[in-house]
């Protein structure tokens, strides 16, 4: 049970679409005792409700982004609430709606959020003290408290909480052991975790924990629901910017603060993209201006593949008759692949 369809015939059918979609999100660490076949009657479901989406399922639990037809959303939660292990899921509605998904993808994962980071060095059972928003903005604003952003480096250019910590990680497997160094000597402190949804900080805390932290705390909700109760009750949001999310959206304002740069003209920017370039795919920031530019493209040397014949980009991409990334195109025509977050310099 997948999806047959190209990406062309998907976004066509979309566009004949005659309601309208909301995009939200759950997670849930629990025991699944056989993800497969959880999978196979999500699937089988979500299908027929015109659900699309990205879900994992793992042994540890479900971490689900998806985007639903209105007319669909209640019935969906109830379904979902009448598997056992899933009735006391919360749902998180989009910041910003938008064209989010074009196909329904359930993987089943040996995590649901990649840390790998081996099972003694957490405890699921011992996590942080869940914040809701309006806590939250209290607590980070008391003596000896920090703020710890619990997403990848690309996600907090465009948008954090003021003050926050941001790891200097590009990969989720990257990110729980740097947070530990970065805050050693800091285990008295009182810590507060961030993220998109909530999921990653539920391991990342029960980690800290491990690791001797006091005091740790997490965002119920994330940066999603928080944004939601800030606008509800008319406050001031400490986060500012965009909220980064991994759909077709790319991004959700929460505050019109731009605190993000262009990767290629260094002016202010909060437009992610990948190159357009299908060889490269670089995910980067750029300006309306530099769009217009490189066509879409990350550099000089894309945009110019691009112009080449199909057969010709074929030819410069394969390699013992495979497709192959960038890396591998003719020294002519490859751009040179830069580490994130250091381009152009």
């Amino acid at each position: 049970m997948y999806n047959k369809k190209s990406k062309i015939e998907l976004k066509k059918s979309l566009k004949r679409e005659s309601f309208n979609r909301t995009t939200c999100s759950f997670y849930k660490y629990c025991f699944i005792d056989n993800p497969e076949d959880l999978r196979n009657k999500l699937y089988s479901y979500l299908i027929e409700q015109d659900i699309l989406g990205r879900i994992y399922v793992s042994k540890e639990g479900i971490n689900a982004q998806i985007s639903i037809p209105e007319h669909n959303v209640e019935n969906f939660k109830s379904y979902i609430h009448s598997i056992d292990v899933f009735s006391d899921i919360k749902f998180k509605h989009a910041v910003e709606e938008g064209a989010s998904f074009i196909k329904l993808k359930i993987l089943v994962r040996d995590e649901i959020v990649a840390y790998k980071v081996p099972e003694e060095s957490y405890d699921m059972n011992k996590t942080g003290v869940h914040l809701k928003p309006l806590d939250f903005n209290r607590s980070i604003k008391e003596k000896d408290a920090i703020i710890v952003d619990m997403r990848n480096y690309y996600e907090s250019e465009v948008g954090r909480f003021k003050n926050a910590i941001i790891p200097d990680a590009h990969f989720s497997k990257e990110l729980l052991p740097t947070v530990a160094k970065t805050l050693e000597g800091k285990e008295d402190k009182k810590v507060h975790l961030y993220c998109t949804g909530g999921i990653r900080c539920e391991k990342a805390s029960s980690y800290l924990i491990k690791k001797g932290f006091k005091e740790v705390y997490q965002l119920e909700g994330g940066i999603i629901q928080y944004a939601h109760d800030m606008k509800k009750n008319d406050l001031k949001s400490e986060f500012i910017g965009k909220n980064f999310v991994f759909d077709d959206r790319m991004g959700e304002r929460v505050t019109n603060d731009i605190i993000g740069k262009c990767h290629q003209c260094k002016t202010p920017s909060d437009n992610h993209k990948n190159c357009k370039n299908d060889a490269c795919h670089l995910l980067f920031i750029q300006c309306d201006k530099c769009a217009e530019k490189f066509k879409d493209c990350c550099s000089k040397a894309c945009n110019e593949f691009l112009q080449l014949d199909i057969v010709t980009q074929k030819k410069l991409r394969k390699d013992k008759n495979k497709k192959v990334s960038s890396a591998k195109l003719s020294t002519k025509f490859r751009p040179k692949l830069y580490k994130l977050f250091n381009y152009w310099k």
